[in-house]
């Protein structure tokens, strides 16, 4: 509510408009709806690119600092040609999709679309582009730092060290290098791929199962595609990366679980969707394995959950993702795809109804 403001002018011309925001100043100037908090806008879009999108067309920024509701969308989309989505915009209901009588282009500013457009948004030629890949790199730094801390253990080391001492803390022994291990990636979608790049840069084995990649596909990636089961059984390191999707949904149950090997690590920064909590807890707590968590199933995680109580679990808040750049690439990502929607150039990141099936 307090937060600074990048771009007066753009908040000044749309309050003072009383919801219809900013008239065309030329005729075949394309109308561009923000679809989200005046603040959110500020924290994605730099002040370059609120200036690039002025230059595009005529940009309205919805007038109020809460997140809309469907009859709030619903009153601004009309007359708009394209839209500006994030995190907060309410789901595109029937009634939004019949007030947008002009809409062409849906820019999401964030990752997975599918809570927010159903399979009628692509009817009359419309077009979707979103900026999932601005979170691959920040969540793939965020696995990579707890596939390393999990291996090495240091967490464990520290609060031996503080609690109990010099001699506590060595008497840990040794931990396990990540170059050489075998690490197991499930799925390489925009995230799984930036997670094998960079464990290949350190010299890490690398195993992929994903159904909708080729065992050349895979080899391209640096890593050996193999069947889920395998890589569960002989994966010393399993990270999750798969999408939700009907497909995925608790793909990794109580069997499954079982087939990770004794002392295995299992790192999860994308989704509970295809897991099942209850088993993954189970297993844990059987103290069999342990695990680095970031997403669960209720979030925030409740005060109570036996999730907090495990040593041998690493939890973090859902923040893989969360950094300054991730948030400045996805305003630049969603910028240029409507600079290129407007050049009639191609759409780099463009999410198509074909795609929506097994995409996140």
């Amino acid at each position: 509510m307090g937060e600074p403001r990048l771009a007066p002018t753009i908040w000044d011309e749309c309050a003072s408009n009383d919801w219809k925001g900013s008239s065309k100043e030329v005729a075949d100037r394309p109308d561009i709806l923000i679809a989200m908090r005046p603040a959110l806008f500020d924290q994605l879009f730099a002040e370059d690119q609120q200036a690039r999108l002025r230059a595009l067309g005529a940009v309205t920024l919805q007038p109020f600092e809460n997140d809309l509701d469907e009859a709030q969308l619903t009153r601004l989309i009309g007359g708009r040609d394209i839209v500006i989505t994030s995190w907060g915009t309410p789901p595109f209901s029937d009634a939004v999709l019949a007030a947008a009588d002009r809409l062409q282009l849906i820019a999401h500013s964030a990752g997975s679309i599918k809570r927010l457009l159903p399979p009628a948004v692509f009817a009359e030629g419309r077009r979707v582009t979103h900026a999932a890949e601005a979170m691959a790199i920040p969540v793939a730094e965020t696995t990579l730092m707890l596939i390393l801390l999990c291996l090495r253990r240091f967490h464990i080391i520290d609060r031996a060290f503080k609690e109990s001492g010099w001699a506590a803390a060595k008497a840990l022994g040794p931990g396990t290098e990540l170059e050489g291990a075998r690490i197991g990636i499930i799925g390489a979608g925009h995230t799984g791929r930036m997670v094998l790049r960079k464990l290949e840069a350190l010299g890490a084995v690398l195993w992929l199962y994903d159904p909708y990649v080729s065992e050349t596909a895979a080899a391209e990636l640096g890593a050996r595609k193999v069947e889920l089961k395998t890589l569960l059984r002989e994966c010393p390191v399993v990270s999750l990366q798969a999408p939700s999707t009907p497909e995925t949904y608790r793909m990794l149950g109580a069997e499954q679980f079982s087939w990770l090997q004794d002392g295995a690590v299992f790192i999860n920064t994308a989704r509970t969707h295809p897991i099942d909590e209850a088993a993954l807890l189970a297993e844990l707590q059987s103290g069999r394995i342990s695990a680095a968590l970031d997403v669960f199933e209720e979030e925030p995680l409740p005060a109570g959950s036996p999730f907090r109580q495990l040593d041998n679990v690493i939890i973090s808040p859902h923040m893989a993702a969360v950094t300054e750049q991730a948030y400045q690439r996805q305003g630049q990502i969603t910028t240029a795809e409507v600079a290129s929607y407007l050049g009639a150039d191609k759409l780099r990141y463009e999410v198509t109804r074909a795609m929506l099936d097994t995409m996140a």
